[in-house]
């Protein structure tokens, strides 16, 4: 994948996003409400607005920062969409005005930064723009090298008489990263959604979040706050201000 770029994925799966992924969790969207204590909320990965655009209905000011042109312009479309302010580029960098009481990035997003030195910068930058008493909060998998068999998998995701959808992926854990491809196999062809990923443990995103005067305030296994356990495969980990100003 040497051609990937930061809007690749986005730019590829646009077109059939809402359709993979037009649930949520309703607990998602109560636990970020009670987090963002009414006011201002940033979206890293904004993409077609899938928890943005209930999260303002429910009278939270939301902006957001996407890199690819396609999701935004499918939050556009929306209702509502119009209204949320969305900044194009690298979300590494926040490049937003002031500061804001929730800044959340969900559904491993945060791991669309390549390298470490992008992820520690990331959280260099939410730090400077997190108000005081405000939350950042990462939802990401619990990373699982036991289903590689020598560093590749393939797995089927949907079959049907008239489709089939695979995920076939390749592990580097010299550089912990993952690239994917989901496959969608019809009688009219084949397409092809790279995605390309690089998963950080929990520890390793407490280090950083550290480095960045952050620290951990909670960590739960689902959005129903949870307890994170041994046997948990996904966290929703909430940092704040280590030094509470």
């Amino acid at each position: 994948m040497d051609d990937y770029r930061d809007d690749t994925y986005g730019e590829r799966i646009a077109g059939v996003y809402d359709d993979w992924y037009d649930e949520y969790d309703e607990a998602t969207l109560s636990t970020l409400l009670e987090l963002a204590q009414g006011g201002r909320a940033l979206e890293l990965g904004i993409g077609t607005g899938r928890l943005a655009l209930p999260l303002q209905e429910s009278g939270i000011k939301v902006e957001g920062i996407d890199s690819s042109q396609a999701m935004i312009d499918r939050l556009r479309r929306k209702p509502g969409g119009d209204r949320i302010t969305v900044v194009m580029g690298d979300f590494a960098d926040v490049a937003v005005e002031g500061r804001c009481d929730l800044i959340y990035v969900l559904v491993n997003t945060f791991y669309g930064l390549l390298t470490q030195e992008e992820q520690l910068r990331c959280f260099h930058n939410i730090a400077q723009h997190l108000n005081p008493q405000g939350s950042f909060v990462i939802e990401a998998f619990v990373p699982d090298l036991g289903r590689f068999t020598k560093h590749q998998t393939v797995k089927v995701d949907c079959i049907s008489e008239d489709e089939l959808h695979l995920e076939v992926s390749r592990h580097d854990p010299v550089a912990q990263q993952i690239m994917a491809q989901q496959v969608v196999l019809t009688e009219q062809g084949i397409r092809l959604y790279p995605v390309k990923l690089r998963y950080a443990w929990p520890t390793e995103l407490d280090l950083m979040a550290r480095l960045a005067g952050l620290r951990l305030s909670h960590r739960w296994g689902n959005w129903s706050k949870g307890a994170f356990s041994e046997n948990s495969t996904v966290h929703i980990s909430v940092y704040e201000h280590a030094q509470q100003e």
